[in-house]
């Protein structure tokens, strides 16, 4: 008796040893972050041993959101021709949410709607290039995310409350691919869109391309922004000359009221751009005055052409200017206290830095170098306050909260870190490969927050596993708060990320679930006001649903009528989404909570078309189904 309780004394003091050891382990694993310095050696020490340097661990740990937290950051990244916009979270990386835009998105139904089809139009696929978060004082506020089509000349509008595009608004008239737009007014007064092509305008004018240089020319297009509910509208236009416009910037505000896009093919050529578009040393940014421009319009000083206003802005004097820059410059942008624009410039290995309050006292002293198509340039050597050698192939900058700017080198395969103190770089970090955009927490705001930035990578070549000829487009994190940038996180995107905004995650406020409203159109709350009506050939379904099944399950028309069906989701309750789906039909739909959507199509096929719910609901998702009967002509 006496051994076995000396056995079982032993058994448990070498449990309890075991028990400590383990703890201690798991909680250097599991327990640790990126400020616990022991727990972080620890498991440090524990992966070096398995060939996992220090380093990577720390930066694992730094990326790493243990559950019950939710990352700081939403990074809203473009799609490109998925004509998508892709959520991720910060510093997690992880893909949140896909936002259908421009493309139909079976998912979700989107384009298979009234609704969304009806904001489609007649287009099938758009190229979203350039998010841009809706703006107060400056600062994103949270409120929408509007982005462009390059391919079809529109933009859309993205309620953040839902994260579901509430607007598409276009062809915008007389602008040929509006790859310059990516900016925002301060306040959102209007989204900036400018001509990557020179064009004939009105839409329809034809000229052959030998007159390139009479009948082309280029546009930018200001979009008003409805402040209470954000609806887009025309404003007015302003006619430029026949150049390509790349990207853009707003002033801030000691430059507030201005805005600035970079030009390229001021050679005004029409083939061969590679070689006939990078003929002279320098193109140029142009500066314009919006607020100015604005107040012509008011004025009736312009044009009616295809439905807009177009300004001449030679009628307007002051409301324009062209600032030469480094020749073929990609981007322009406004450091957070408005006192810099500066031009990278692609085709030279310097960005350009410019001095607003230079430039306005060359405008005041009409200190000017001539002229071009009519506009005056400014002299170049009294604007230009620093070329700074930053490295190959310049594209992009962004800012942090420390008076630091962020070039991305797209030939380099870097990003460049240089002062806007004293204009000299100051570190760089190899990225993999060809970074063409970056994005830095609220980067280009008055308010950058630091701390990350992410740069997006044309290429990736041999980072992932191999899916064949064409490999991943590639996002990598990048750490800014250590003296040295360092890249924390690797993450394999679909193509193409053109540009992506960072916004602090507790600015954005989404709903649980749609409000109850018994004006909605179609809306059904109570099984007992589910129906059918018909009128002629006219059927009207006003179906509800919840966890588990349809009210009507049953719907029954003839052949050749013409359908219409509003489906609400009466389940008011956060995430229980449901859909719609009937088979051969081609039709599909989802609602979410307290949502109501709405369906048109012909009975053309006779027989029984089962329907059924697309999005997994609850225990019993397989028995919420219903059958469409479409009885054949006799």
């Amino acid at each position: 008796m006496e051994k076995d309780n000396y056995k079982k004394i032993a058994l448990a003091i070498t449990g309890l040893v075991v028990g400590i050891v383990m703890a201690v382990f798991l909680s250097a694993r599991f327990g640790s972050s990126a400020g616990d310095g022991g727990a972080t050696t620890t498991l440090g020490a524990t992966a070096a041993k398995d060939g996992v340097s220090e380093e990577v661990v720390e930066a694992a740990l730094k990326t790493y959101v243990p559950p019950g937290k939710l990352d700081e950051y939403y990074l809203f990244a473009s799609g490109g021709h998925s004509g998508n916009v892709f959520v991720y979270g910060v510093p997690s990386m992880r893909r949140l949410r896909t936002i259908p835009v421009f493309s139909k998105e079976s998912a979700v139904g989107y384009g298979w709607t009234e609704e969304s089809k009806k904001m489609l139009g007649e287009y099938t696929w758009g190229d979203a290039h350039h998010p841009a978060l809706s703006e107060t004082a400056g600062d994103y506020d949270g409120r929408w995310l509007f982005i462009n089509d390059n391919a079809n000349s529109r933009l859309a509008r993205i309620d953040l409350k839902t994260f579901t595009t509430e607007q598409i608004l276009g062809p915008i008239p007389n602008i040929y691919g509006p790859h310059g737009s990516a900016f925002i007014t301060p306040n959102s007064e209007y989204f900036m869109m400018a001509s990557r092509f020179a064009g004939p305008i009105p839409y329809g004018k034809y000229a052959p391309l030998d007159k390139f240089k009479e009948e082309y020319m280029g546009l930018l297009a200001a979009v008003a922004i409805d402040p209470k509910n954000g609806h887009m509208s025309v404003g007015w236009e302003l006619l430029l000359p026949p150049w390509s416009y790349d990207l853009s910037d707003a002033g801030k505000k000691v430059s507030d009221g201005w805005a600035f896009l970079t030009t390229y093919n001021t050679e005004e050529a029409s083939t061969l751009l590679e070689v006939n578009a990078s003929q002279r040393e320098r193109d140029y940014i142009v500066a314009l005055n919006w607020k100015l421009l604005e107040q012509a319009a008011k004025e009736g000083k312009y044009k009616e052409i295809g439905g807009a206003k177009v300004i001449d802005p030679r009628e307007v004097p002051g409301s324009i200017y062209l600032v030469p820059c480094a020749k073929s410059p990609h981007g322009v942008d406004v450091s957070p206290d408005g006192k810099y624009f500066i031009g990278n410039g692609k085709l030279s290995p310097t960005v350009t830095v410019f001095s607003f309050e230079k430039f306005m006292e060359a405008v005041k002293n009409k200190d000017l170098k001539g002229e071009e198509r009519g506009l005056p340039i400014v002299n170049y050597e009294h604007v230009r306050v620093a070329e700074i050698e930053v490295g190959l192939g310049p594209l992009h900058t962004q800012f942090d909260n420390e008076g630091n700017a962020y070039t991305t080198l797209f030939v380099e395969s870097a990003v460049a870190k240089w002062s806007l103190k004293d204009f000299k770089v100051k570190d760089k970090v190899t990225v993999h490969y060809s970074p063409g955009h970056l994005s830095a927490a609220e980067g280009d705001t008055v308010s950058p927050d630091g701390k990350y930035l992410v740069s997006l990578n044309k290429l990736a070549k041999d980072k992932f596993l191999s899916v064949g000829p064409s490999h991943p487009e590639s996002m990598q994190l990048v750490d800014l708060t250590s003296q040295k940038m360092k890249i924390l996180y690797d993450n394999p995107v679909d193509p193409e990320p053109h540009y992506a905004q960072m916004i602090k995650a507790d600015k954005i406020k989404t709903i649980e679930v749609y409000p109850k409203d018994e004006k909605r159109e179609g809306v059904v709350y109570k099984k007992e006001d589910a129906r059918v009506v018909r009128s002629g050939n006219q059927v009207t379904v006003y179906m509800m649903g919840y966890r588990s099944r349809y009210y009507p399950d049953q719907i029954e028309v003839n052949e050749g009528d013409h359908v219409t069906i509003y489906y609400t989701n009466t389940d008011l309750d956060e995430d229980i989404t449901h859909g719609l789906g009937i088979m051969f039909y081609d039709l599909n739909l989802e609602s979410q909570p307290g949502e109501t959507r709405k369906i048109e199509f012909i009975a053309k096929k006779p027989g029984v078309f089962p329907y059924y719910c697309t999005n997994f609901c609850s225990a019993l998702h397989q028995e919420m189904q219903g059958f469409l009967l479409v009885k054949p002509k006799q």
